[in-house]
């Protein structure tokens, strides 16, 4: 049927559709008339509806309400471009269209240029200069045409293309400067006449329609004491679904007990974004933000004298493995930069901005910055119970209130009457160490049903398609900008809401019901006895944090330290009992096992980095191996010598070795020896059984210490890559990123070599 394959049945038609746009290239019927009855006319309308033709005079009254229309004429061989202005149309400001005033007022140089959604217009303007004439700037907003300054405006941007510009930047994140070219190339798509220059003024006038459409929003504009009188944040769209007293809660929730209050809980998602960076271009006093903490970012002078007078207050180091990739070396330049990106507070549940939850980083991502950021969005909200979520949280809750009392009063909150606890979000939280997946886990809390503690992840897709334009702007209007996309955003997020709990409402029924299921399946193979004791304990730890986690592992793990420190207790009361049986007064048989051990580590090192040596190695480098290869030849050499006492047999099984290879070179190499210990040996070879024993302990550690070691590196190659990805643009950055991402791909393989000659030895 045509209808499901409507391309193809265009295809035969083609030609036609051809055909008839090049008949709109001319005249269309030779002996067409004027509406007036001309014959011949001249001028046709590229913007009015039809494609009639109209004389001089016909044309020109047609658009007396229309003066932004492109005009072709026919000179007899084709259409050329024409405007109104050259046909002699003049606008009049202040009166009624078509009708003149008695006072006008030509625009400066009889020269004003006009920005529509067609193009770049030069019209002829006259202001009214009655004695009841409003000032300049009022005539064009009458008109619904922007100024673009204050004073004796010579340009102006319609309503419609602003507003056309705002939807395009919020859709498809289009810069202004992309925007106006388009338009640019309207008026000439041949760059064969000069197009009047009016970016910067398009720039301001947008600047300042964001802010004023913002205004509008929030009912400022019905206030008796005006815009002056905004509070901080009240131009942020709020989440609805958020606790806000007054509003969306009952009377009298602050005076329920827990097993109730939970419900009003706030819950809120902490980030920061290093795409969103500003470089080193133009000041405050030049570009100021219109929206000064209004909206989403902080007020930007109170916010900098925190950070001075923080300034020189040292952070505590990580204890965690996650936030080596955290501070990744490329967030620690600030070269060349005012901002090196933002962190932002969002809404943990329904993924929004908070008010006042925005602000500049200037150096990585301090604790200085992040606590200034979230006290000042806690400061919109009245609620006794708050869940905070945060990649770094098991790191930046320490010390929090005793950093609060450092910072300006008004961001106090009360938090000994409240209950606040911390997250690390479920993505982020498997890059942890065991300790903060147990103690941060969303998972393991009551009361937070399956937040994800991610809302923030899901926004920066949509934002960081600004951050090329938005990153050579002006400080003002760079925070303006990300303010009005975040709002949108936001408003985006509440007129979804209803089909999105819906979806989430079905979702919820569905995975009840099946995991219900999964669930009494498993308990059926479990002792109830069991199940009664588990249960037990998870309600305790619940009712009461400093109670035995149930879900942290009561397996004592395996490790090569603690097998090591057993052997050297034993061979000490050994020692002590005169039942020692060592054969060398410095190496004991654990030392043996323990020293040969780690020699086939270093062999295997050694291994790698000649493998990964260049085509083309420095001297340095080769002096570097060099010395790494002759001092492994020395221990080695000193530790067999020591290893034929305790094990006479290697000696003839090295020279079996030695007889049988055909090669004759004298080149050193340490990292091929064959050590033969215990494991190594033919089942007929003689070993004391105590080596054997030693060994097998200790690879058993060696092991589950590579297994855990393998974990750790994957779960941080992965949380870098996902930085990176998010966060690093740039050839040098990138390079940078990936070295250090290679190198704990280096380390996770050297785990992973290590895992293959302890199963090697346990098979052998």
């Amino acid at each position: 049927m045509p209808q499901d394959t409507p391309l193809l049945a265009w295809i035969p038609e083609r030609q036609t559709f051809l055909d008839e746009t090049l008949r709109l290239e001319g005249r269309g019927t030779p002996e067409s008339l004027c509406c007036c009855g001309l014959f011949a006319p001249h001028f046709r309308c590229r913007d009015c509806f039809g494609t009639e033709m109209f004389c001089h005079e016909c044309v020109l009254r047609n658009h007396t309400r229309n003066p932004l229309h492109r005009i072709d004429m026919w000179n007899n061989s084709f259409f050329q471009s024409t405007s109104l202005k050259k046909l002699g149309l003049r606008v009049q400001l202040g009166h009624t269209p078509g009708e003149r005033c008695y006072n006008p007022r030509t625009s400066h140089g009889d020269d004003f240029v006009v920005i529509d959604v067609h193009g770049v217009h030069e019209i002829a303007l006259d202001f009214c200069g009655c004695a009841s004439a409003q000032i300049r700037y009022k005539q064009l907003l009458r008109t619904r045409w922007y100024p673009a300054t204050t004073s004796d405006p010579r340009t102006a941007a319609t309503f419609a293309l602003l507003e056309h510009f705002h939807l395009m930047s919020f859709e498809s994140k289009i810069s202004a400067y992309e925007f106006y070219h388009s338009l640019a190339r309207r008026n000439n798509n041949a760059g064969l006449s000069d197009i009047r220059d009016r970016y910067s003024a398009f720039m301001r006038m947008v600047h300042e329609w964001r802010h004023i459409r913002q205004l509008r929003r929030a009912g400022r504009g019905h206030d008796p004491d005006g815009i002056n009188a905004t509070t901080a944040g009240e131009l942020a769209v709020q989440c609805p679904a958020c606790p806000h007293p007054g509003k969306n809660l009952p009377r009298g929730w602050e005076d329920e007990p827990p097993s109730v209050r939970w419900k009003y809980a706030l819950f809120i998602a902490i980030d920061a974004n290093f795409r969103l960076k500003r470089k080193a271009v133009s000041s405050e006093n030049v570009d100021p933000s219109l929206n000064a903490g209004w909206g989403y970012f902080v007020e930007e002078a109170a916010y900098k004298a925190y950070l001075a007078d923080q300034a020189g207050v040292k952070q505590d180091r990580s204890t965690c493995v996650s936030h080596n990739a955290v501070n990744m070396a490329d967030t620690k330049s600030s070269y060349g930069l005012a901002a090196t990106g933002v962190g932002t507070v969002d809404c943990a549940r329904h993924d929004m901005k908070l008010a006042n939850g925005v602000g500049d980083l200037q150096k990585g991502e301090k604790y200085i910055n992040m606590d200034y950021l979230v006290f000042s969005a806690l400061l919109a909200f009245t609620v006794t119970m708050i869940n905070i979520s945060y990649d770094i949280a098991c790191q930046w809750h320490k010390k929090l209130w005793t950093r609060m009392e450092g910072m300006p009063s008004r961001l106090h909150i009360p938090h000994h009457s409240m209950t606040v606890r911390f997250f690390v979000p479920k993505f982020h939280l498997k890059a942890h160490i065991d300790e903060c997946q147990r103690n941060f886990s969303f998972n393991w809390t009551k009361h937070v049903g399956r937040t994800d503690g991610e809302a923030p992840e899901r926004g920066w897709s949509n934002i960081n398609r600004v951050a090329t334009s938005t990153k050579e702007m002006g400080p003002g209007s760079r925070r303006d900008t990300l303010d009005d996309h975040f709002g949108d955003w936001n408003w985006k997020k509440i007129t979804a809401l209803g089909r999105t709990l819906l979806r989430k409402i079905g979702d919820a029924i569905k995975w009840k019901k099946e995991h219900g299921e999964a669930l009494r399946e498993l308990e059926r193979t479990i002792l109830p006895t069991l199940i009664l004791q588990w249960k037990s304990e998870v309600e305790s730890w619940e009712h009461d944090s400093s109670q035995r986690n149930p879900f942290e592992s009561r397996f004592a793990p395996i490790t090569q330290a603690a097998v090591r420190l057993q052997l050297a207790e034993l061979e000490a009361r050994e020692l002590q009992a005169g039942t020692n049986v060592s054969l060398h007064t410095d190496i004991s048989p654990t030392r043996l096992i323990t020293s040969g051990i780690d020699l086939q580590d270093q062999q295997q090192r050694l291994k790698v980095d000649i493998a990964n040596m260049s085509l083309h190695p420095t001297d340095n480098q080769k002096t570097a191996i060099q010395t790494r290869i002759t001092s492994l030849q020395r221990r080695i050499d000193a530790w067999a010598r020591i290893q034929e006492l305790y094990i006479p047999v290697v000696s003839q099984l090295r020279l079996r070795l030695s007889d049988a290879s055909v090669s004759n070179t004298a080149v050193l190499r340490p990292d091929t020896f064959k050590l033969w210990l215990p494991s190594e040996l033919e089942p007929t070879a003689t070993c004391d059984e105590r080596l054997a024993t030693h060994e097998w302990e200790l690879r058993h550690a060696q092991a589950l210490d590579a297994l855990n070691e393998v974990r750790s590196h994957l779960r941080l190659r992965s949380h870098m890559y996902i930085y990176k990805d998010r966060n690093v643009r740039g050839q040098a950055a990138s390079t940078r990123a990936q070295a250090l991402i290679d190198g704990v791909e280096l380390r996770k393989q050297a785990s992973v070599e290590k895992y293959r000659r302890a199963r090697k030895a346990f098979l052998g």
